[in-house]
């Protein structure tokens, strides 16, 4: 074992006052000595996403203590994005991202921790977990907390997802009061992160087809017991990761292995905002790995999942039939997947995947007779996202739709005519100045696609934005346009009446209005006044880029060379 990094807060003299704080907080000359592993959690009553992280957290301790190492757990911010969802709040989540990874690089460092285990529950901590234990770069193990199990309803199974687009169908008049809230009250019945292959599951996944979490883990749901055997485990392991010096997490993430995470956004009809998130955690290691690098891998991995919200299933039913291991080692079998990446067990994914169960046919198919032959996520270009756009495709009846625009300039707006059903089919509802700089934020826009859908609507019309969606939603919903509205990006010149073209099996959005006409908007088009001018929303305006990028607000890994 080299020389610990904690060492600098412990030995000599002048370091009795630092062992005095320490032994305040009721550490002994054993624990003083010992290797310090920080365990970062979330846990708190802010969303029953990351309340399965207590117990698991526990038995981490345990483990680390097992292994001759000193636990030092500290917390970190979640937003929920669930309660967040649909208002001003929401401008908090992606932020909240960069804030986790901001908090873990001040605490591993400024507190000269050896070892990290970090946790993740909600869609943005799981993401800002994985930037942060690549920005510090020492010996660490991700762990997602896990779903809930989800919920039923007369022998029908539930998700959340089912009550926001309940809310819709109430609207219509297609379901009453009372089946709404029964639909609330049974569709969360335990802890844990959304049971479909929502943002947190995917995040999940794409953790270990990384690499960066112990295999075959993200599906085991949150409210089991097993989750504090994985957590033991990797108390121990992060132990044996110290002793030998690795791998670290810039050893782990590669452009290899980062296309193995797109890989299995695309296999199993995950999250748009993968697309955000694996950039963002590229360019923590110094890798440039934008939006198209997503494009392109969606664009060659079939759609082999069956998963919610363009599927039948959940993760639940993944974890029956054998978990993630399923997805990825039947990719690797495929050669979707490179098996020669390394994982933080200092194995493969082919060495630590190999005796997977294969695919069952129902919940996951064989890669040679997909779902689809290419991804349930792509990424769009064209006229109106010159930089790139996203849409999740996976369980669409129709890849492409052409209509007339109607333009909103922010999501209350277009929630209103929705809520009013004052739109018709045939329309494309845009929605812009919800961008990483214009909103600032980047809004995620479930509470309106859900609405939509729950119309009865959800193929109807079509809805675009420079904002994001939810993991959740489905329809034909296309985000993340870039350049955003805000800065000048074409999204600014639309106006209500323009045709839009949306051809996602060639990968094409274009307004079809001729350059003149748009040179001429161009020109007259001047910029917005920010929303914000003071406050931490004022400054991360200040500070983000732009989506393709992965909506980061640095650029390039930070470097610590006096803990070398």
């Amino acid at each position: 074992m080299k020389k610990l990094r904690s060492r600098i807060t412990t030995d000599g003299l002048d370091r009795a006052p630092h062992r005095a704080f320490m032994r305040a907080m009721g550490l002994d000359d054993a624990a003083i000595a010992k290797p310090m592993v920080g365990i970062v959690s979330m846990k708190g009553e802010q969303t029953p996403c990351n309340m399965t992280h207590d117990f698991q957290v526990a038995a981490a301790k345990t483990g680390i203590e097992e292994a001759g190492g000193t636990p030092r757990e500290f917390s970190t911010v979640s937003v929920s994005d669930g309660i967040s969802m649909n208002h001003e709040g929401m401008k908090f989540s992606l932020f909240s991202r960069e804030l986790i990874a901001d908090s873990i690089e001040a605490v591993v460092h400024g507190l000269a921790y050896d070892a990290l285990i970090g946790y993740g529950g909600c869609d943005k901590t799981l993401p800002g977990v994985m930037m942060g234990m690549v920005r510090c770069n020492v010996p660490s193990i991700f762990i997602y907390g896990g779903s809930s199990l989800p919920g039923r309803v007369d022998g029908r199974t539930l998700t959340v997802l089912d009550s926001y687009e309940a809310v819709g169908s109430f609207m219509t008049g297609e379901i009453d009061g009372a089946t709404l809230e029964r639909i609330e009250r049974a569709c969360l019945p335990t802890i844990g992160a959304c049971a479909g292959q929502f943002t947190a599951n995917t995040m999940g996944m794409v953790s270990e087809a990384m690499g960066l979490t112990i295999p075959n883990v993200s599906m085991v749901p949150g409210v089991y017991a097993e989750r504090a055997q994985i957590s033991r485990r990797a108390g121990r392991l992060i132990m044996e990761m110290l002793e030998r010096g690795g791998p670290l997490p810039r050893d782990i993430v590669t452009r290899k292995s980062l296309e193995n995470g797109a890989a299995i956004v695309a296999a199993t009809g995950g999250s748009t905002n993968a697309a955000l998130h694996l950039p963002a955690i590229a360019n923590e290691a110094g890798i440039a790995f934008t939006i198209d690098d997503v494009g392109e891998v969606f664009a060659r991995t079939p759609l082999i999942g069956n998963l919610r919200p363009g599927g039948k299933y959940t993760a639940k039913d993944v974890y029956d039939i054998g978990g993630a291991a399923v997805v990825i080692q039947e990719l690797i079998r495929s050669g979707h997947i490179d098996g020669n990446c390394i994982t933080i067990t200092g194995r493969t994914l082919a060495e630590e995947y190999g005796a997977a169960n294969a695919p069952d046919g129902e919940v996951v198919y064989a890669a040679s007779a997909p779902i689809m032959p290419d991804g349930g996520v792509a990424v769009l270009k064209g006229n109106l996202c010159p930089d790139g756009a996203v849409i999740k495709v996976a369980g669409l009846k129709s890849q492409s739709f052409e209509g007339v625009a109607r333009v909103f300039e922010d999501e209350e707006a277009c929630v209103a005519a929705v809520r009013d059903r004052s739109y018709k089919a045939g329309e494309v509802l845009v929605i812009r100045n919800e961008g990483p700089v214009g909103g600032p934020g980047m809004r995620e826009m479930l509470g309106v696609t859900a609405l939509i859908y729950g119309q009865g609507m959800g193929e109807k019309v079509a809805l675009i934005t420079d904002g994001r969606f939810s993991g959740a939603t489905r329809g034909m919903c296309i985000g993340y346009v870039s350049p955003e509205a805000f800065v000048g990006g074409p999204l600014a010149l639309v106006r209500d009446g323009d045709k839009i073209r949306i051809d996602a099996t060639n990968r094409r959005m274009d307004m079809l209005v001729d350059e003149p006409e748009l040179a001429a908007r161009r020109r007259d088009w001047k910029p917005r006044p920010p929303r914000h001018r003071a406050g931490a929303l004022a400054k991360y305006a200040r500070l983000v880029g732009q989506a393709p990028g992965g909506a980061v607000t640095h650029e390039g890994p930070a470097e610590w060379p006096w803990f070398e």
